[in-house]
Parts: structure tokens; sequence; C-alpha cells
């Protein structure tokens, strides 16, 4: 009889539970709809209710996660005597509900709900103060915004340091202590790296991409190259934005976006390969766990290794121009006609101090993902406030990178992610360049043809690698033990530093 009981309430609060879950996904998912929607499709006079309305939802979204009965179904199968009687898949599907009802169930209704608006609001003001070089305007939702973020991080918990609490959010397991010494390592190697790469004689030829590029030219060239690369155009779509990004609506619906300029053709190509590698993922998460929260990147550090891992590792190797170039060249004769592939080559992998994160090149881009990561651990800490930031950054951006913007849109009003409330997000992007070089190392183990698939453009038999190992998985695994089941060892901060110096050694001849 206490069998029977038991299998009955174990067998209700499993049920009781992929309801839930499913629930949850599917409002997420028109969220998601509605705030690619706000950023990409809508009116801008219609943007402030827009904001409000995705609130409300978000909100709800958010009660039903932190409900009565999502913490009674969870208190039931977390249970010893339930729990092994789970599969691996439901374990991490409980894994990841219990993780965020733990440390968010204790945030008030009317907080979030202010929160939720906020993020929406602080991204149409950020957008004006971007476009108008007005710190001012923005000012006061960023204000709000880090005020809201310290809160959490006091609900969330911490040790140590409130802002392992937001860090936490986007890399589980991830604190300060563990990521200073990786960062400082990788400082120090690129800083030494660079100071040798200035004195080099054997510059690159950078001066090929400064002159005007047809915008719509290259709308033509990205369109032609991403189902190639293994983006499917039919499960997916691209389109223009301030800031790239990447959006999955479900499986079969991944949204990824690109920024055109003129005088800058690699803000494009580049900004949509990297956006690709993050859609591809998406696309290619097992149909399996639709409609569940493990149909999603296993982390924000592992879904970054995709993006740079195709942006850089692939995108920017020689071999990849092998396959594209002579199709680039006919896109664009008259600026490329008398460029030969190894000059196109190496002014593509040239390493210039620049002062938009998103344009840097593979050596300093790691210097500008420290620059934010240390202002946000000292905004979240109290050291400094929001209205500090303009010098900050600036003193920060010289000190790092010998260079100092001249307008806040070129120095602190670039990136999108605080707007959102993204903080703890930045070093994901540094934690993708390390996972991405340790991938790189296994999967040229694994197929060691790996640059001659590249070069004939077999970019199938890589995404099938990618596919089996990372992206069929979605978060079943958590990124420490995805990174170990894939490459046989934990985060190595030394594949990066060894590739940097084997490819730019070479191309600067050092």
């Amino acid at each position: 009889m206490t069998q029977d009981v038991a299998g009955l309430k174990f067998k209700e609060a499993l049920e009781e539970f992929v309801k839930l879950d499913e629930k949850i996904t599917h409002f997420s998912s028109v969220s998601a709809l509605l705030g690619w929607d706000q950023k990409v499709m809508a009116p801008k006079n219609g943007r402030p209710l827009f904001a409000k309305a995705i609130g409300t939802l978000d909100t709800e979204i958010f009660k039903l996660m932190v409900s009565s009965e999502m913490g009674e179904v969870l208190r039931s199968l977390t249970s010893p005597e339930l729990e092994v009687q789970l599969d691996d898949t439901t374990k991490a599907r409980i894994r990841e509900r219990n993780d965020y009802y733990q440390k968010s169930k204790s945030i008030p209704e009317d907080l979030f709900k202010e929160y939720s608006v906020l993020t929406s609001e602080a991204n149409i003001a950020w957008e004006e103060a971007r476009e108008n070089n007005d710190f001012k305007h923005y000012l006061p939702y960023l204000e709000k915004m880090v005020e809201i973020k310290r809160k959490f991080a006091e609900y969330f918990g911490y040790e140590q340091h409130p802002y392992n609490a937001l860090l936490n959010e986007f890399e589980p397991g991830l604190t300060i202590d563990k990521l200073d010494p990786i960062f400082k390592n990788l400082r120090e190697a690129s800083v030494s790296l660079l100071e040798r790469i200035n004195k080099s004689k054997d510059q690159t030829p950078e001066q090929i991409f400064e002159q005007p590029y047809s915008i719509e030219k290259q709308k033509e060239f990205n369109r032609y190259i991403l189902p190639i690369i293994g983006f499917n155009m039919n499960g997916g779509r691209l389109d223009e934005t301030v800031h790239p990004f990447a959006q999955s609506i479900n499986t079969g619906d991944v949204r990824i976006t690109t920024r055109y300029l003129e005088n800058n053709v690699r803000t494009a190509i580049f900004g949509t390969i990297h956006e690709a590698g993050h859609g591809i993922y998406e696309q290619n998460i097992s149909t399996g766990l639709e409609g569940t929260v493990l149909c999603s990147g296993a982390s924000f550090g592992i879904h970054e290794s995709q993006s740079r891992f195709l942006e850089n590792m692939v995108g920017r190797s020689r071999e990849f121009w092998q396959y594209f170039y002579s199709d680039f060249q006919q896109a664009f004769p008259q600026q490329l006609n008398n460029v030969s592939l190894e000059e196109f080559y190496r002014a593509v992998n040239t390493v210039k101090p620049s002062f938009i994160r998103v344009e840097a090149d593979e050596l300093t881009y790691n210097l500008h993902i420290m620059i934010r990561y240390e202002i946000e651990k000292a905004l979240i800490g109290g050291e400094i406030e929001a209205k500090d930031l303009p010098a900050v950054w600036n003193d920060k951006m010289e000190e790092y990178l010998g260079i100092r913007p001249e307008t806040d849109t070129e120095g602190v009003l670039q990136d999108v992610h605080w707007s959102f409330g993204g903080f703890g997000y930045f070093p994901s992007y540094s934690l993708g360049n390390l996972f991405a070089a340790q991938l790189l190392y296994k999967i040229q183990s694994d197929l060691p043809d790996f640059y001659q698939h590249i070069e004939k453009g077999e970019f199938a038999v890589i995404q099938e690698w990618l596919k089996e190992k990372i992206h069929q998985h979605g978060k079943v695994y958590t990124p420490n033990q995805l990174i170990l089941k894939v490459t046989g060892e934990e985060l190595n901060a030394e594949y990066l530093v060894q590739y940097l110096e084997a490819k730019y050694t070479e191309i600067y001849k050092l």
C-alpha cells in the first residue's frame, strides 16, 4: 500500500512538473519572439507600450517559475527516494528548474515586474543615447538597473563578492576567484604578444578595408555563405539591428541579426558568421528537448564558444578564404581584384587596438572583455557608480589598449548588455574563446583533415561533429560536465594562448 501511494505521488509530481516546464518554455518562446520584434521590427512610437506588455508577460513567467506549485513538485522530485527513479534527462530538467527556483523564490513579484519593464525601456533609451552620443539620457535607466541587480545579488545569495551571484546566472559555478587568475594569465600573454606584433616589420595590408563596400553586396554575400557554413535558412532568418544578436524561438525558428557598415565590411561579414555560430547551435539541439528547459545552450560560455569557433577558428582561417575568396572578389571587384588571397588573409587577421569590441581582432578582443569585467565587478560591489562610467571606461581603455575614446558612443555606450540587465555576461565571451581553442585541439585530433574540409567547403562534416559532441545535448550537461565529456579535461586556458601565439607568429613573421 505504501509503495502504491509513493508511486502515485511520484507519477503525479512528475506529470505536474512536466506540465509546468512545458508551459514556462512555451511562454518564454513567445516572450523571445516579442523581444526580437521590439528590437528589429517594431515602430519606434509603439515601443514604450510594447515594453510594458513584455514586462507583464515576463512577470507571469517568473511567477510560474517560483510558484508554490513548482516548489512543491521540486521538493518531491529532489527527494532521495524519488530522484533515483528519474532518467538523466529528467534529472537535468529538474536540476535547471530547481537551481532557478532556489535562488529566485525570494525576489518580490513587484520588483521583478519593475525589472522586466525596465529591461525593455532601457534598451530603447540605450539605442537613442548611442545614436546621439548622449550618456545622460541613458544614465537614469542604467542607475536603476544597477540598483536592481545589486538587490538581485542579495536575493540570490553569494560567497565573498556579490558579483559571483550574477556570474553564476550565465556560467554556473564560475566565481571571481576562478576567473581572476585565468584572466591574469591570458592578459599577460596577450599583452606580450601584442608588443611583439607592434614591433614587427611585417605589418598586414589592412588598408584594403579602408574603402567603401556596397551594403547591398554585403547582404548578398552573407545570405550566400550562411547555408554553406551550416545555418538552415528554412529554420531561421537574418535581419539588421543596431547590435547583432541571435534569438531562438524554437529549434525550427532561430533568428540572427547583423549590422552593416559601408566603410567596414568586416563588421557584417564576421558579425554574421559569429551569430550563425549561435544560431546553428540552437537549430541542432535535439528536438526531443523541445518544450523543456533543456532546449538551450549549456551555458553562455559554451554558447559563445560556438560563435567564436565559427567566427575565428573557421571564418578567419586561410582555408575558409581559399574556398570563399573568389566569390568575395566577384562581389567587390573594384576593391579586391588586385589583392591576393594571402594579402586578404593577413588583412583579415590584422591585430590593432580598436574602440569597438565587436570589431576587435582575436587577440585584443579579450582585453575588451577584461575592461568590462573589472567595471562590472566594481559597479556591483559599490566601488563605483553608474555616473562614473564614462571616465572609468576611458581610463581603462587607455590602460589596456593604449587608446582613448573621443565619444561615449565609441566608448561606454557601445554595448547593449547592461540595458537588458546582462551584468555577468561579458566574461562569457572570453570563456567562449577559451572553450573554442580547447575544442579546436580536440576536433583536430578527431578530424586530422579539419582544415582541408574547410578548404573544400565541406562544413557539414564539422557541423556534424559539433552537433554530436555539443549541440544536440542542449542543457542536459552542465558546462563543466560537457567540456570534460568532449575534451577529456576541464577548462584549460593554455590552448588559447598556444593558438594565438602560433597563428600570429606566422602572420606577423615574429
